[in-house]
């Protein structure tokens, strides 16, 4: 089993067993999303889709980025045209970017049994860390969470071309990146960061900004179906 199939399939079996102990044990974490007719494991009711309105927060930000295939893209039109969930993580990351990736996973399983719905969204993880996380880099930790042709939505795993191209789009998104401590030889450097996910509109406008707190996947994908359920233009 490669190596990120192996840490996205423990970070699994540890949130299915995380979700069995609050069941019998009472919250601990990010509660488990209801189930229909069930009545809501927050503290407080979650508005249904479409009650409530997602103002434009700014224009989603551009630049230059490379595919898992290598192939040079803009970054503004891979988050157009589709709802979008937008992350930046690095792979040699071992607390905040695979838990929230894990997130991320449970957003896009969850969306599957709606097929209207996935087909509608996409999901695309953007690494910071271009000096190690090549595009077969990115590939392989893509391939650890997703399947070509499982009806999942799109997931799209990029990095950029190197650190001149990356810094404008670190800026776009008021991104902070820093590393921590001194690399040591043969190891990629840890990063400092504050988790940020974005939510965007088809037409690239960024509607919600998450943080590790609320990336829960019910408040999610409540997000994503109030956009869906909005008029074309609105």
């Amino acid at each position: 089993m490669p190596r990120y199939r192996a840490l996205a399939a423990a970070l699994l079996a540890t949130a299915v067993l995380a979700a069995t102990a609050a069941a019998h044990d009472g919250p601990h974490g990010p509660p488990a999303a209801a189930q229909p007719g069930q009545p809501s494991p927050y503290a407080f009711a979650l508005p249904e889709p479409g009650s409530y309105r997602l103002p434009p927060i700014r224009k989603a930000a551009g630049g230059t980025v490379l595919t898992e295939a290598g192939a040079r893209a803009e970054l503004a039109t891979l988050v157009r045209g589709r709802i979008t969930v937008f992350s930046f993580i690095y792979t040699s990351c071992t607390d905040i970017c695979p838990t929230a990736t894990m997130q991320l996973a449970r957003v896009r399983e969850q969306a599957r049994a709606e097929p209207g719905l996935a087909e509608r969204l996409r999901l695309v993880s953007m690494s910071f860390d271009p000096a190690h996380d090549t595009p077969a880099v990115m590939a392989e930790y893509g391939l650890a969470w997703r399947e070509p042709g499982d009806g999942g939505a799109e997931w799209l795993f990029l990095t950029a071309p190197d650190d001149a191209a990356l810094a404008p789009v670190l800026a776009g998104y008021d991104q902070a990146v820093a590393p921590v401590g001194p690399a040591t030889a043969g190891a990629s450097p840890l990063l400092g960061h504050i988790l940020r996910v974005f939510l965007i509109d088809e037409a690239g406008q960024v509607r919600n900004i998450y943080s590790m707190d609320f990336l829960d996947p019910d408040i999610v994908l409540r997000d994503v179906r109030t956009l869906a359920l909005e008029e074309p233009g609105h």
